[in-house]
C-alpha cells in the first residue's frame, strides 16, 4: 500500500452537492490508514501550484462539521478554470505541481469537477505516468449540467434537478391565475446539454402540470417554427409556460443569445451566454405582440442547497469516499461513475472509468429523449431522471437561514 498525504481540490462551475462529494473524499482520507494527511486546495490545481493549502485534518473535527460541509453549497475551497498546458508545451508547469507534491509527499491527488476539470486530471496523470513519482491520480465528478460520459449521471444534477423542477412548478401555478394571454419563457442552463432543461418537465409526470414546450440544444432551433408553437399553445389556454436552454442553436451553428454577448470565450474556448430567452421574449413580442416575459433561472440552479436532492448528497458522499478506497487499492487515471444497477428500486453503485476515454467530451441527452416535434421531451425521459431528485436534504438553520460551513485559507 502506497503511504503519504492526498491532496483534493475543486474545479469548474459550483453546485449544491460538490461539498458533499469533498466530504466523502475527506471522510474516505480519515479512514484509510494509507493516508497520513488530507491537504485542501484553494482554488483548485492554481492553489496547487501556489502553495494555497489547508491540512484538513486540522479543519473538521466533528461528524457535524462533515454534515454542515455536506449540506454547504458551493465549492469550500474555492474554484478555478485553470487550463493546464499540453505536455510537451510547458512542462515548468507540471515540473512546479510535481515539486509541490514532493515538498508536501503528495501520493494522491483527487480532483472534484465537471469535463474540464477531467481534462486536468487527465493531463496530471499523464506526466505522472512518464515521471519517477509514483502517485494516484483520480478524477471525481460533478456537474449540474449532467454532461460527463462514463456515467450514469453526475453528482449536483439531482438537485438541480430539483429546483429547476420546482420553480418550473410555482411559476406554473403562479402564470395560471390570470385569462389574459401571456407567454412566460423560462431561461435554463445547458450550453451543449440540455439535461437541466429536461428537468422542467418533471411536474407533468409527478402532478400532471408541466411546460408547454421544452427546447434542447441537441436539435437545431428554429424561430419561424417556435413562433408557430406559441401560437398554438395560445389558442388552447392563455396561459403558455416554455422552457429552453441557454444553449439553444440555429441550424447555422450561431447561439439564439449569441447577439447579446461580447463573443468572449473563457480559458476552455466556451463563449459567454445568456440573454437566450430575452431574445425570445422580444421575437414573441414582435411577431405576436401578447404580454410577455423571460426568466432566467441563473445562479440559483447550481446553490440552492436549501432545496437539495437526498439522493445527490447521499450519492456524492458515497462517490467521494469509493474515489479514496480505489485509489488506495492501487487504482489510478480514472474517473469515479455511476452505473445503475436497477431501475424499480432505482439503485446505483460507484465503478471507474478511464480519464483519457472521459476528458473533453459532451454526453448530450439522447434522440430517443426527445419528441419527434423537437419541442418537447419523453415521458421515458422523465422518468429516467426522476429518481435523481427524492429526498429532502437535512439543512441546518440558524436564526432563520441555512448555517453552512466556510473552510478559511489562513496562509
Amino acid at each position: 500500500m502506497l503511504k503519504g498525504n492526498a491532496i483534493v481540490g475543486q474545479s469548474g462551475g459550483p453546485t449544491a452537492a460538490i461539498n458533499a462529494t469533498l466530504a466523502g473524499v475527506i471522510k474516505g482520507a480519515f479512514d484509510s490508514e494509507a493516508i497520513e494527511v488530507i491537504y485542501g486546495a484553494h482554488n483548485g490545481v492554481e492553489g496547487m501550484l501556489e502553495g494555497r493549502i489547508s491540512n484538513l485534518n486540522e479543519v473538521l473535527k466533528s461528524e457535524m462539521d462533515f454534515k454542515l460541509l455536506a449540506s454547504t453549497p458551493a465549492a469550500a475551497l474555492g474554484s478555478c478554470r485553470r487550463k493546464l498546458p499540453k505536455m510537451g508545451e510547458d512542462d515548468a508547469v507540471y515540473e512546479k505541481l510535481f515539486d509541490f507534491f514532493k515538498k508536501n509527499n503528495i501520493r494522491y491527488f483527487f480532483y472534484i469537477g465537471g469535463n474540464d476539470s477531467m481534462d486536468t486530471v487527465a493531463k496530471v496523470s499523464a506526466y505522472a505516468a512518464t515521471h519517477d513519482y509514483e502517485i494516484k491520480v483520480m478524477g471525481v465528478p460533478k456537474t449540474i449540467d449532467n454532461d460527463v460520459v462514463g456515467t450514469d449521471h453526475t453528482p449536483g444534477y439531482g438537485s438541480a434537478a430539483k429546483y429547476i423542477a420546482t420553480s418550473m412548478q410555482e411559476i406554473i401555478r403562479d402564470c395560471a391565475v390570470y385569462t389574459v394571454k401571456a407567454v412566460t419563457i423560462v431561461e435554463i442552463m445547458g450550453r451543449d446539454a440540455g439535461w437541466l432543461t429536461v428537468a422542467a418537465g418533471l411536474p407533468r409526470i409527478i402532478n400532471g402540470v408541466g411546460p408547454d414546450y421544452i427546447y434542447l440544444p441537441e436539435r437545431d432551433f428554429d424561430t419561424e417554427k417556435f413562433i408557430e408553437d406559441v401560437k398554438a399553445a395560445l389558442e388552447k389556454h392563455p396561459n403558455v409556460v416554455i422552457a429552453v436552454s441557454e444553449g439553444l442553436r440555429g441550424a447555422d451553428g450561431k447561439y439564439v443569445g449569441e447577439s447579446t454577448q461580447s463573443g468572449a470565450t473563457d480559458v476552455f474556448g466556451h463563449k459567454y451566454l445568456s440573454g437566450t430567452g430575452k431574445c425570445l421574449e422580444l421575437l414573441v413580442k414582435e411577431k405576436l405582440g401578447c404580454k410577455v416575459r423571460s426568466i432566467e433561472l441563473n445562479l440559483l440552479q447550481r446553490c440552492a442547497s436549501h432545496c437539495a436532492s437526498k439522493a445527490d448528497i447521499e450519492e456524492s458522499l458515497m462517490v467521494g469516499a469509493a474515489a479514496v478506497k480505489n485509489a488506495t487499492a492501487g487504482v489510478t487515471g480514472k474517473m469515479m461513475c455511476f452505473t445503475r444497477t436497477s431501475d424499480a428500486p432505482y439503485t446505483v453503485e460507484p465503478t471507474y472509468a478511464d480519464i483519457d476515454k472521459i476528458a473533453n467530451q459532451v454526453r448530450e441527452v439522447p434522440a430517443e429523449f426527445i419528441n419527434e416535434a423537437g419541442n418537447n421531451v419523453t415521458d421515458a425521459c422523465l422518468e429516467y431522471i426522476k429518481p435523481f431528485i427524492n429526498g429532502e436534504s437535512e439543512v441546518f438553520w440558524e436564526n432563520g437561514l441555512p448555517k453552512h460551513f466556510i473552510i478559511e485559507y489562513k496562509g
